[in-house]
């Protein structure tokens, strides 16, 4: 089925824009090259953010990022640095990051439909005082993101509108979803490794292993 899907798929922008209207004007001049005053300012409200990435051999890959309000630093010329706060060690972005130079990101801000896209150059860097300038999730990190904004623009809130995200009243009680533990029990696939201990250290995790 999915290499049937694949074999009669678009294969140019040409014939994008036969199915699809050329973007307006506005959506046009609204993208800026730099992390304006407006733009830092919704940074700085912004408790989350997406890291989208790629390999060199272009194998995507999309993570979030979280922490207080602000834990996202722009410095004075418009360069975003996004600390690296302790995780799964797997480091699918940095490595994706040294491997091409390039990141995209996607600022969420609670209970608010726009988000914030930059898209830059990035770099992954250790340099101790910048480090020590990011101690927003309780300590300086091991290394940070740095992207160098080359696209900066608002996206409508379509999306969130239409999902009813920030809608409390809409979202799926627990029971009616899937177990996190289940999930990662299941993918593991290993006879040794119990539920109940993915659960417990998914619990330990959070409870230890946050800052």
């Amino acid at each position: 089925m999915t290499k049937d899907l694949f074999a009669d798929a678009i294969g140019s922008v040409d014939e994008l824009r036969e199915i699809y209207p050329e973007q307006s004007a506005n959506a046009k001049a609204k993208q800026i090259d730099l992390v304006d005053d407006l733009a830092r300012e919704f940074v700085a409200c912004s408790p989350i953010v997406f890291v989208a990435s790629a390999d060199a051999r272009g194998r995507c890959d999309v993570t979030p990022r979280g922490g207080p309000p602000g834990f996202v630093s722009v410095l004075a010329e418009g360069t975003v640095v996004v600390p690296d706060a302790t995780g799964n060690r797997r480091i699918d972005t940095l490595q994706n990051v040294v491997a091409t130079g390039r990141a995209g990101l996607i600022f969420l801000i609670p209970g608010r439909g726009q988000t914030l896209r930059v898209n830059g150059r990035a770099c992954v860097s250790t340099r101790p005082e910048l480090l020590a300038s990011l101690t927003a999730v309780g300590k300086p990190p091991r290394a940070a993101l740095v992207v160098e904004p080359e696209e900066v623009f608002t996206h409508c809130p379509k999306a969130f509108v239409r999902s009813k995200v920030w809608q409390p009243e809409t979202w799926l009680d627990a029971s009616a979803q899937p177990d996190p533990a289940e999930i990662v029990h299941a993918h593991i696939g290993d006879p040794a490794i119990t539920l109940e201990q993915i659960r417990q250290d998914q619990i330990d995790s959070l409870r230890y292993r946050l800052a």
